[in-house]
């Protein structure tokens, strides 16, 4: 099995049908796509493996000081000593930094700024129409998604970016890359690292490789667009296994709900006669910072108990 590879600037053109439907069969069958021919310009994406990079180099040293490396060397050490030891499954093996709007961004490099500004402007841009040809595959009108992650036009919606890398890990079977998991929000645009793998996306009960793919942009879709869709998209588990050898860097970008927004199924549920609940998103973020790596579904309830109204 094979992630679906679209070709997005057909989506403008004589090919327009047969476009629209495989973004259908990825949101559908998959929950991940990679998208090529996407807009963005490939020099501005190499400028951002460049800064990204560097930024790792910045803080690489961090990183060997932090809790998982001393975990997994305190396992290695146990097992010298001839101890039984098992793998480590509540931490992951990754340095990660966001940023957002309102966060402080790093300042060395000093192009770090500049480029991912502009960026993450083109990188929203992308995830709207995105969210456009999920719309009209859904039926919904143009741009409901957008309005909905924006409380009907009274909020921004969020649109955040993780910055990953994966050093090269020496015991790759005591520890995760990133353990499996579904992603809370809308819609997830990555740029993966073109050289070293390890995202794998669950399918039918198989781990499957994104495949690292040279300029691709990887989209999947978060619970969010699998409530609003009424169960038509699922957001996919996935999950980073970590490597021997390279260092694989991953920026990933998160379009979501204002955390003031309401969100319910806009389309009726899906043949499997799922309900979703109607809740402000704020209070599933609650709920999913303490159980990301556990089964969404408990998420969905956990939401649906009225919220008590504050004191006038």
């Amino acid at each position: 099995m094979v992630v679906p590879v679209i070709d997005f600037s057909k989506l403008d053109g004589a090919e327009r049908a047969e476009t629209m439907a495989q973004i259908a069969n990825g949101c559908e069958e998959w929950g991940f796509f990679q998208l090529v021919n996407h807009g963005i310009p490939l020099e501005l994406l190499e400028r951002v493996k460049k800064v990204c990079s560097e930024c790792y180099r910045l803080r690489e040293s961090g990183f060997k000081s932090s809790e998982p490396v001393r975990t997994l060397d305190e396992l290695v050490e146990a097992e010298q000593r001839g101890e039984a030891v098992a793998p480590v499954d509540d931490m992951d093996w990754e340095d990660i930094f966001y940023i957002h709007d309102g966060s402080q961004w790093p300042s060395n490099p000093p192009e770090f700024k500049e480029t991912m500004r502009e960026y993450r402007a083109e990188l929203r841009k992308l995830a709207e129409r995105v969210t456009e040809a999920m719309d009209e595959n859904l039926g919904l009108d143009k741009g409901s998604i957008k309005s909905a992650f924006s409380g009907e036009g009274r909020h921004e919606p969020f649109f955040g970016t993780k910055v990953s890398h994966y050093p090269p890990c020496p015991r790759p079977d005591l520890i995760t890359g990133l353990r499996a998991h579904t992603d809370a929000g809308g819609v997830i645009l990555l740029f993966q690292d073109d050289q070293v793998g390890g995202l794998e996306v669950l399918k039918d009960g198989q781990w499957t490789d994104v495949q690292p793919l040279s300029g691709a942009i990887v989209v999947n879709t978060g619970d969010q667009i699998e409530v609003l869709s009424g169960g038509r998209y699922r957001s996919a588990w996935h999950r980073v296994l970590p490597m021997r050898d390279g260092n694989r860097r991953s920026i990933a970008s998160f379009y979501n709900p204002a955390n003031e927004a309401t969100i319910s199924p806009a389309v009726a549920a899906g043949t499997g006669g799922e309900a979703y609940p109607k809740y402000v998103f704020g209070d599933y973020m609650d709920v999913y910072a303490k159980q990301k790596f556990q089964a969404k579904e408990p998420r969905f309830e956990a939401v649906k108990a009225p919220k008590s109204s504050p004191a006038a």
